[in-house]
């Protein structure tokens, strides 16, 4: 069941809760050894994932710091983050997007879900790329747990693990090939991965598109609750360093 409010680690402004800033509550806490650093700024490594954290009221200096981390000229992913940009910073992508927290999920294990390693990396990116269900990178596996189903011996479906704030862990990379779509395998497997969640005394959470309500409906009847609305945006850093004046970005 959902866990009270915990304050997110290092921040200074409004969130109360580790998963109003999850990226930032991962690497300051259970992901920290995968924590590239740059003052108040904090990401992992690209091979890793595209999520990197800023505080939650990041001023000039934490801009300036984020240039000087990723480069000038970067588009930077800004996962999450609903306030104000720069306005020297130009925004490239914006989608909406909501958090859903398990809320009396009936999790259970899948007999035919096998764990998936660096030697299924290949495959695994191959099925990324055919079903795009969001960011997976050729170190994302290390995580944590990621599940596979195959079927004569071809990996048809995969789900698993990435953020991890304390107490927490996020379901990731929920795909199935189209050649499989139909069997309820990535029901199964999320199932699954939520019960080793649950195993360890921490509570399952994902993300997904707020367009894709179909996703939205089948989490609700699992048994995930709809937490908050967030956004998936990125922008490109200006070529100079330095930040300059911010400008608000329209949330809803």
């Amino acid at each position: 069941m959902v866990k009270g409010g915990a304050r997110v680690p290092g921040s200074r402004g409004g969130s109360d809760h580790l998963l109003d800033n999850p990226a930032l509550a991962a690497l300051t806490g259970p992901h920290a050894h995968f924590a590239e650093r740059r003052g108040r700024v904090l990401r992992y490594p690209v091979d890793v994932s595209p999520w990197l954290a800023l505080p939650d009221d990041p001023g000039p200096q934490d801009w300036a710091d984020l240039v000087a981390l990723t480069g000038p000229g970067a588009e930077v992913p800004l996962l999450g983050h609903l306030g104000p940009v720069p306005e020297d910073w130009e925004i490239t992508f914006r989608a909406e997007g909501v958090q859903l927290v398990d809320d009396g999920v009936a999790t259970a294990p899948d007999p035919e879900a096998l764990r998936l390693g660096p030697a299924d990396v290949p495959e695994m990116l191959d099925l990324v790329r055919r079903t795009r269900p969001g960011p997976f990178l050729p170190r994302t596996i290390e995580l944590g747990t990621y599940l596979g189903i195959r079927r004569e011996g071809r990996l048809v479906a995969m789900a698993g693990e990435r953020l991890h704030p304390p107490g927490w862990t996020e379901i990731s990379a929920v795909c199935t090939d189209p050649s499989a779509r139909g069997e309820g395998l990535a029901t199964r497997l999320v199932l699954a991965v939520a019960h080793g969640i649950r195993e360890r005394g921490e509570t399952p959470f994902l993300h997904t598109g707020a367009a894709n309500t179909g996703a939205i409906r089948l989490y609700e009847q699992l048994g995930f609750r709809l937490r908050r609305t967030t956004a998936f945006m990125a922008a490109r850093s200006p070529q100079r360093t330095g930040a300059g004046e911010e400008r608000a970005v329209p949330v809803g």
